[in-house]
């Protein structure tokens, strides 16, 4: 079966083309366009500018997504290594080749929630409007849900699953072996969930956050000691030089005894000491110069809370759910120190993890299309609808 994946919950504008084969979904293409440098410079995604930049780059990207049928052979890039140049200039399109081009594929699979509205509705109406011309079946797919799919995807017989752990999937075959019931964190800048997953459409979310998710924690964190945006990148990076003795910052709720998480003490407590320290935010220029070993003595505090208690609350649901499988996925598993220490958790308890490379953690069409493969119930185009609301049901 193949798919076209279509991703714009927020402000990446992905289209993709998987090929599902048995219990594996082979990446053809992923192109994704991002308006990252434009939110950049105002700390944070504003929903108008990506909306507009979306409509400017969905047919560029559908274009560029589509390249491997025209050629009916595999695209000349490696699709692990996901595109996120600007494509071809919209006036080069040519609509009636994606037309003719998208008759080879079997079914459209879309985000519909959660997100920014505007966001949704260029992706949404863009893929009812393929379903219905091309007359194809329309698969609309949770994004949350679609995060922990990216764990599915594998290019020319290769798992996209990377990691050093010896537990871990480094081929087809170990991917082959991920096994239900498995436990999936899902840790981003809107959400931080842990679900347990039955098998394929069969879950129960344990907990989620209730106030800040640990990617927002670190978005807002990185404001208030001047980093750039987006900040997790930024935190990580310096925290390797940090003492990790000079700051102890609360680990909230780690010790609830249930799966709920909360990041807006450890926000507070920062705050608190960066006010201390008399670091005035707003611009990168105006902190880290002036006291670089602060900086980074406090992006490692930070770090260390917020693993601290991802880690611990999903080992607990590990040994509590007798999981066979761990999945980590979302922007934050980009981090190589939080996966670092579910390798080694992971191995302590005899459990093979899985988590996608760093172009695969972040929002990609390809993992909306491998969970519409896995989760395959087609709907009438007329009655997918954008939900920016939407969570697990």
């Amino acid at each position: 079966m193949i798919l076209l994946g279509i991703e714009t919950s927020c402000d990446e504008t992905s289209a993709a083309i998987v090929e599902g084969k048995d219990d594996q979904v082979i990446l053809r293409s992923n192109i994704v366009a991002s308006s990252l440098a434009l939110h950049a410079k105002t700390g944070g995604v504003i929903p108008e500018i990506a909306a507009r930049e979306q409509l400017k780059y969905m047919l560029p990207v559908l274009q560029e997504a589509v390249l491997p049928l025209v050629s009916k052979s595999e695209s000349t890039k490696d699709p692990i290594g996901v595109s996120r140049r600007q494509p071809a200039d919209r006036n080069d399109i040519n609509k009636q080749t994606i037309i003719n081009t998208l008759k080879h594929i079997d079914a459209i699979a879309v985000t519909y929630g959660p997100g920014l509205i505007g966001s949704l509705l260029v992706g949404v109406e863009t893929a009812r409007t393929l379903a219905y011309v091309l007359n194809k079946p329309l698969v609309p797919v949770n994004h949350m849900l679609g995060h922990i799919y990216a764990n599915w995807l594998v290019a020319r017989g290769t798992s996209a699953v990377e990691s050093s752990n010896k537990l871990c999937a480094t081929s087809y075959e170990q991917h082959a072996a991920i096994q239900f019931p498995a436990i999936a964190l899902v840790v981003s800048g809107g959400h931080t969930d842990l679900l347990l997953l039955k098998n394929h459409g069969k879950y129960t979310l344990l907990g989620g956050t209730r106030d800040d998710a640990a990617g927002e924690a670190f978005d807002k964190i990185g404001r208030l000691l001047g980093l750039p945006y987006p900040a997790g990148a930024v935190i990580e990076k310096l925290a390797k030089e940090g003492d990790p003795k000079r700051f102890h910052f609360p680990r909230p709720l780690i010790g609830s005894g249930d799966f709920t998480f909360s990041f807006s003490g450890l926000k507070t407590a920062v705050l608190r000491e960066v006010t201390r320290a008399g670091i005035k935010g707003n611009t990168s220029k105006e902190t880290g110069l002036k006291d670089s070993h602060l900086i980074k003595d406090f992006a490692r505090a930070t770090q260390d809370a917020v693993i601290d208690v991802l880690t611990k609350k999903t080992m607990q649901a590990v040994e509590k759910y007798n999981a066979k499988s761990l999945l980590l996925s979302g922007g934050v598993a980009a981090n190589q120190t939080l996966k670092d220490r579910f390798n080694v958790l992971s191995s302590q308890y005899g459990v093979p993890f899985f988590a996608p490379p760093r172009n695969l953690c972040t929002d990609n069409a390809a993992m909306i299309a491998s969970a519409a493969y896995f989760n395959y119930h087609p709907v009438a185009w007329q009655e997918v609808v954008a939900d920016p609301e939407l969570y697990f049901d």
